[in-house]
Formats: C-alpha cells, structure tokens, sequence
C-alpha cells in the first residue's frame, strides 16, 4: 500500500562538500582551475596525436582515446559542481541524475578497458618485440578500442535499467556531489534486489576482471625485465611502463577504495575526496603524465610548435 501512494521524486538534492561560503568559493577556484587545465591538456594530447604522423603508433593511438575519455569523464560531472559550489539549492533533475549514471558509467569502465588495453600493448612490446607489428596492429588497435567502448556502453545502460526499476518516495538528498548508482540504490524505497544484482556483477566482471589484467601483464612484463641482462634495456623497458603505472594506480587506487570501502558517516568526507581523486584529479594529471615522461611527446609537442610558428612568418 505505501508503495501504491508513492510520489516519484522528480530531482534530487546534492550535498556537495560544505555550507560554509568561504569554503565553497576556495573550491570553487581550485576545481575550476583544475577543469581548465584538464580541457587543455587532453585536448592538447588529442590534437598532438592526430597532429603528428610519428605518434601514430598503437600505444598512442590508446592515449588518445584516453584523453577523450578523461575529458568526457570530467565535463559530465564538474561543470554542474561549479554551478552547485556557487548555488544555495544544490540539485538535480531526476534526467540529469539519469543521464549522469549512464554517462559516467558508460565513461568510467571505457576508462578501464582502455588502460587493460594499454597494459596489453606494453605486455606484448617488452614480452614479444618481434611480434607486436604483427600482433598490435591496426586491426586490432580498432577492435580493442572499439570492445572498450561497448564494454562501457553496456556497463551504461545496465545502470541506467538499474535506476528505472528504483522508487523514490520522498525527498531524496545524495551525501555526494553528482548522482551516482551505489549511493542512489541505498536511498531507494523500493525493492533494490536486481540493482544490487546488477551492479556486483558489473563491478566483478568490469572492474574487478581489468584489473586482473592489468596486474597480470605486470607481472609478465616484470619478469620479462628483470631477466634482461642489459641496463640499458630494463631502463628503457621500466620508463615505457611507469607513466602507465601511475595512471592505474591512480584510478583503481581511488575507485577501489571508494566502491569496495564499507561507508558509515565518520569516512564519507574521505569517500567524496576519493571520488574527486578519479573523477577529476586523475584526468587532469595523465595528460601531465604521459607528456612530461615522455620524449616523443615533447619532441612532437616542439615540432609542432616550431611549425606554427613558421606559419605564422
């Protein structure tokens, strides 16, 4: 019967970090700073590469990708933030809640197959030199970039069906700063059963299976490099993957912990900055990653440069 007088809610209100003013305009600042710079650099990592004819190579080809993913990742969340941090009524409506779970989740597991692709692309350069033409090519660049697409689309829609079977009799506060499905199924009021269903099985076989890749092709290529017996080589081998290294540890690092750490109100303030940590932070810092430890960006970053400026004379 309760359920039968039910009132869907029609938005959501977002708690978003603090009250106090003061507080909000110094995040306010320091998270569009952040935006900004990620806008620039992915965009700047995406032009670069499609710019330069010697960065196409498979492993670049990923990175691109990744820019992208990082820049749509960013844009769905953190420009509705700003509007929040500088607005005394946070909220959302139940389409903007909707269209954010699908497009983050559609985003954010793209992420993660796009960096098991890139551990796949190292794997079999350090493990198998003289087969990765053969191997990682063009074709199978395109399949494996277009499977991380599908993988995350179907992770998208499978939340956005999970959130259609949710009801939400009253007015619903989200203690986070944008709508996502684990705080939303523990603040429905209807049965949540097969959204819990869904979103285990997605975050076991997306989440948890990428990172098993990962972390299995690590430990090939670790192994491959320790029985170098050339310094030289293990150098150049161990620089090819560190940048790659941080990016993961990073993302997985911070969505572990905020997916698979049992909240209670005393850790929800280091939740939400976790959140921050691979929503916004990490995507600003692989554009910074990938180009200042690596010298084929730079080199292609001054030669582009220098021909503008010709141009420009």
């Amino acid at each position: 019967m309760a359920q039968s007088n039910c009132t869907q809610a029609t938005e959501f209100s977002l708690v978003g970090f603090t009250e106090e003013p003061v507080t909000q305009v110094y995040l306010f600042l320091l998270f569009l700073l952040t935006y900004l710079v990620t806008i620039v650099g992915n965009l700047g990592i995406v032009i670069l590469i499609r710019a330069s004819p010697h960065l196409h190579s498979p492993m670049y080809h990923f990175l691109g990708n990744l820019a992208f993913v990082d820049l749509c990742c960013s844009t769905i969340i953190t420009p509705k933030m700003l509007v929040d941090l500088m607005s005394e009524k946070k909220s959302i409506a139940y389409a903007g809640c909707v269209a954010q779970v699908f497009l983050f989740d559609t985003f954010a597991i793209t992420e993660c197959f796009l960096l098991v692709s890139m551990a796949y692309d190292r794997y079999v350069a350090i493990c198998h030199p003289l087969l990765y033409p053969l191997v990682v090519s063009p074709k199978c660049c395109f399949q494996l970039v277009t499977g991380s697409y599908l993988m995350g689309l179907t992770n998208g829609v499978g939340q956005t069906i999970s959130m259609s079977t949710l009801s939400f009799c009253r007015s619903i506060v989200i203690d986070l700063f944008f709508c996502d499905i684990s705080p939303l199924i523990s603040l429905s009021t209807s049965d949540t059963t097969l959204s819990h269903i869904i979103l285990t099985t997605a975050a076991s076989l997306f989440g948890v299976s990428s990172s098993l890749v990962i972390l299995l092709s690590y430990v090939a290529i670790i192994a491959t490099i320790l029985s170098m017996n050339s310094a030289e080589g293990k150098h150049k081998a161990f620089s090819t993957c560190t940048s790659h290294l941080i990016s993961v540890s990073i993302f997985y690092g911070a969505s572990f912990f905020t997916y698979l750490n049992p909240s209670s109100n005393s850790s929800r303030g280091a939740d939400k900055w976790a959140v921050v940590l691979y929503t916004m932070v990490t995507p600003m810092l692989n554009p910074l990653i990938y180009s200042l430890r690596n010298k084929e960006v730079k080199e292609a970053l001054r030669r582009l440069l220098k021909r503008k400026h010709f141009k420009m004379w």
